[in-house]
């Protein structure tokens, strides 16, 4: 198994994923989808209905280089068409394993993971001085 389905394999094990049509399309109309992945065998149906969730937002989908087998095999099912992946990095670090992928895409990605990981600093911040008080200079 290459890196890229180690990663889907991981973000399944981390519960950062969604699987089928249903529970991606639940994620996506959350806004909480920050990549969705359909296999490369999936019917025209499947990628028609990929592009509905995804039309109006600004959530990213990709078609992998993987048949509906070979990723369902990497997140534990029979078979998957498609998979919403929820967390930011583990979308980036799943982006960047693959050979084709957009560079704007890669650039979006990363944008995201940088504003979460600065999010997170303030909220680490802010609690730190809600707890022993802000220092004055």
């Amino acid at each position: 198994m290459d890196k890229a389905l180690s990663l889907l394999s991981l973000c399944r094990k981390g519960g950062n994923i969604a699987i089928g049509e249903e529970p991606v399309g639940a994620e996506a109309r959350a806004n909480r989808a920050r990549l969705i992945v359909v296999a490369r065998d999936a019917s025209d149906h499947t990628v028609r209905r990929v592009r509905s969730y995804v039309a109006g937002t600004n959530q990213p989908w990709i078609a992998l280089p993987y048949c509906k087998d070979e990723l369902g095999e990497a997140l534990g099912v029979n078979v998957c068409a498609m998979a919403a992946i929820t967390d930011v990095r583990l979308a980036l670090a799943f982006a960047k394993s693959l050979d084709s992928v957009e560079p704007t895409l890669l650039e979006e990605l990363s944008r995201r993971a940088e504003r979460v990981t600065q999010r997170q600093k303030e909220e680490k911040a802010h609690r730190r001085n809600v707890k022993i008080g802000k220092k004055h200079r």
